[in-house]
């Protein structure tokens, strides 16, 4: 039995820095875009290369267990050089690995992460084995018998079985964490709000959250300045219509103007706690897998659990890959009470 079980992607990632690289900024009167770019058709020189093992269900596995929780993963891999490295690299993680799926036929996760000298990046994803996970290769087992069930995106097939999945959790008084992955995005808020409905806390950045919900962040005009606002107003729409159940807690995140929260009678807002940006790769899993795990830990003190995570969400962002930097709770703790100003503000709805 763990207390823990993730379920999610991963991958071999391959780090490649450019200085050559540039950011392109395209604004509308409603929202903006950024963009990396390189000059087309030339030869650029790599000022920095590196490999390190990442994915959604193995970053929030690595730091679940980091923070103190027996935890169990599942994930698909094939039978080749870099599921062998995904092996060496879990030796010291603490991570239970017997309910990972191993097919011969297919290849493992791979990704290339190009990285801008802002110390965001973006990525180029071949989802390999990540997108056949079937029905019959889970184990159920284990989700019946964690006390939090933590799924990560899962992407082509392997996001048919959600609702499978949460419903098992559901019936099993197993708690769920949900952060939506890009194919059960894409097929709209309907098919959404059948998983929303039973997830326990759910995760999103605001583009995701802008890609469920299809609602969009107004930008100022003359007349109006909604950055003067503690919660946009667009974003208090979104908080409403993906919490679907009353005893959900919804949370959003914006990089680095930080994060909020929702849960029916409170606004939450924390900043993004200062520190170092090398690359922003895993922040994402970071932040989300340590609000879970605080809301447990703080007797689901939301307010907490945001500083908590944005905490460990900087570290992370400190060091380049996605499982460098991961704190330990008591290290969490020690930051908290070094800097006793660091704080969330929360408004009543």
């Amino acid at each position: 039995m763990s207390d823990v079980v993730t379920i999610g992607s991963a991958t071999m990632d391959v780090f490649v820095e450019c200085d050559s690289a540039n950011v392109v900024s395209v604004r509308k009167k409603d929202h903006s875009t950024d963009f990396m770019s390189y000059p087309y058709g030339s030869k650029l020189e790599i000022t920095d290369f590196d490999t390190q093992v990442g994915g959604g269900g193995v970053n929030t596995a690595v730091n679940f267990a980091n923070l103190g929780y027996d935890t169990s993963v599942i994930f698909k891999v094939g039978d080749d050089i870099y599921s062998k490295g995904l092996f060496d690299f879990f030796r010291n993680k603490n991570v239970k690995l017997n309910s990972i799926i191993q097919d011969k036929k297919d290849s493992t996760g791979f990704s290339i992460i190009l990285t801008s000298f802002e110390g965001d990046r973006t990525v180029l994803a071949h989802r390999g084995a990540n997108a056949h996970i079937k029905k019959s290769e889970i184990n159920f087992e284990a989700i019946k018998n964690a006390k939090l069930l933590y799924i990560a995106p899962l992407n082509g097939d392997s996001n048919k079985l959600l609702d499978d999945i949460v419903k098992y959790a559901k019936e099993n008084d197993t708690l769920v964490c949900f952060n939506a992955g890009t194919t059960g995005l894409k097929k709209g808020y309907n098919y959404l709000k059948k998983i929303l409905a039973l997830a326990d806390v759910v995760v999103m950045n605001k583009e995701e959250a802008s890609m469920a919900t299809g609602i969009y962040l107004r930008q100022d005009t003359k007349e109006v300045k909604y950055s003067h606002e503690l919660i946009h107003p667009d974003l208090k729409e979104m908080f409403k219509k993906l919490k679907v159940s009353d005893y959900q807690v919804i949370v959003i995140t914006d990089g680095g103007n930080g994060a909020y929260a929702y849960n029916g009678r409170e606004y939450y807002y924390c900043p993004c706690f200062d520190g170092p940006v090398t690359s922003t790769l895993g922040a994402g899993d970071a932040f989300a897998s340590t609000f879970c795990a605080a809301m447990d830990r703080y007797n689901i003190d939301i307010a907490k659990s945001l500083v908590a995570a944005s905490i460990n969400s900087a570290g992370v962002v400190s060091e380049f890959g996605a499982t460098q930097g991961l704190l330990t709770f008591d290290q969490i703790e020690d930051k908290m009470s070094q800097n006793p100003d660091y704080k969330t503000v929360s408004v009543k709805v």
